[in-house]
C-alpha cells in the first residue's frame, strides 16, 4: 500500500506524519519507518474524530504509544488548520482534547503554533511512580540518586520526572543517561518507564535535556519543556508567565498560569515541514520502501533561527 508522508518537526524533535483511517498496526509503521530514517523519533497520525476537528495518535520508535506529544501536536495543528482553513482547532489525543492555535511567526519563514497542554497531576499514582509511602514527589532529593539535585514528579499527561542541576551537570549528560536508562529499564520506581529531564537557568529562561522515554536522547520533548517550566515557575527559579525554553533542538515559550491549585499550560512554537515521501508500506520492512520524495525549503528559515539562539544552546552542547 502506497501512503503519503509528511516529515515535520517541533524543535527538531523530528517525525513522519500520515493523514489515515483508525486501524491496529500503525506501531509496525512507526517502527518501519525509523528502522529506515534514524534521525526521526516516531509517527504522528492524523485520523477522524468524533469530539474534535481531527485526532492525533502517536508512536514512539520502539513502536510504543505516548498518550501526548507537544511537538507533534503543534505540527498536526498546522496541518489540520491549513486544512480546515482555521487558526483555531481542537485535537483530540488520548487524555484530552487541546486547544490549538496559529500565532505569531518565532521568525520570518517559520510558522508557529500554541498548543495546550493538559491535564496536570501531581499524584505519583498518575505517571505512575511507587517512593515510599509518598503521593507526591516536589522539589525533593533522592538520595539514591543524588544529594544535591532536586527533583519532580508530574504527569501533563506523559510521565515526567524532572531534576534542577547546575551547568556542569548539564553540560555532560552521562548522569542523566545512566538513572533515565535505569528508570526505563528494570527498576522498582516506574513501572512503565518516565521521561527524565535536568533544568538548568539561562538567562531570562531555562535550558532542558530530556531522555524521551521510548526515543533516548531527543532533540526536544514538547510535554518535557512545558513541565520543566512549570517545576522551574513553582521553584521560583523564574516568574510564572512566559518562559523561554532552551533545548538542543532550538527554543520554544512555554506560558505558566496558577490559579489556586490549578495550572493554565500553553506551549508556542514551530511547527516545520521538512518534506513530503511516497511510502510502500508493506507488512514486511525489508518489501517497504520510500518512492519518492521532495524536499522544501522551510528548515532553511528554521537554520537561521538556530543560529540566531545558538549562544545559549552551544554552551550544552
Amino acid at each position: 500500500m502506497k501512503v503519503t508522508l509528511e516529515k515535520v518537526h517541533g524543535s527538531m524533535n523530528t517525525f513522519y506524519m500520515v493523514d489515515g483511517e483508525e486501524r491496529d498496526d500503525y506501531a509496525g509503521l512507526a517502527l518501519q519507518l525509523c528502522g529506515k530514517d534514524q534521525g526521526v523519533d516516531g509517527l504522528l497520525v492524523i485520523l477522524p474524530s468524533n469530539s474534535a476537528h481531527a485526532k492525533m495518535r502517536v508512536f514512539n520508535r520502539d513502536g510504543s504509544e505516548a498518550s501526548m506529544c507537544g511537538n507533534g501536536l503543534r505540527c498536526v495543528a498546522r496541518y489540520v488548520c491549513e486544512k480546515e482553513g482555521v487558526d483555531e482547532a481542537v485535537i483530540e489525543t488520548m487524555k484530552a482534547d487541546l486547544a490549538v492555535r496559529r500565532e505569531e511567526t518565532l521568525m520570518d519563514g517559520i510558522e508557529t503554533y500554541s498548543v495546550q497542554i493538559s491535564p496536570v497531576s501531581f499524584q505519583l499514582k498518575d505517571l505512575p511512580m511507587e517512593y515510599g509511602n509518598q503521593t507526591t514527589l516536589k522539589q525533593q532529593a533522592i538520595p539514591e540518586i543524588s544529594e544535591e539535585i532536586m527533583f519532580s514528579a508530574v504527569a501533563v499527561p506523559n510521565p515526567h520526572l524532572i531534576g534542577i542541576v547546575p551547568e556542569e551537570i548539564q553540560k555532560s549528560p552521562e548522569h542523566q543517561k545512566k538513572w533515565a536508562e535505569k528508570f526505563n529499564g528494570q527498576n522498582d520506581y516506574f513501572s512503565d518507564g518516565v521521561n527524565v529531564s535536568y533544568v538548568t537557568k539561562v538567562g531570562q529562561g531555562i535550558f532542558v535535556r530530556t531522555y524521551e522515554r521510548g526515543v533516548g536522547f531527543t532533540n526536544a520533548c514538547g510535554t518535557a519543556m512545558t513541565a520543566s517550566a512549570l517545576i522551574s515557575c513553582m521553584s521560583d527559579m523564574v516568574p510564572f508567565g512566559e518562559v523561554a525554553v532552551y533545548n538542543p533542538g532550538g527554543m520554544v515559550k512555554c506560558t505558566i498560569k496558577k490559579s489556586g491549585d490549578t495550572f493554565e499550560l500553553l506551549l508556542t512554537g514551530n511547527a516545520t515541514r521538512i518534506s513530503v515521501h511516497e511510502f510502500l508500506w508493506e507488512e514486511e520492512q525489508a518489501d517497504s520502501e520510500f518512492t519518492a520524495f521532495e524536499i522544501l525549503e522551510e528548515q532553511r528559515h528554521y537554520e537561521k533561527f538556530i543560529e540566531e539562539i545558538s549562544v545559549v544552546v552551544e554552551q550544552f552542547a
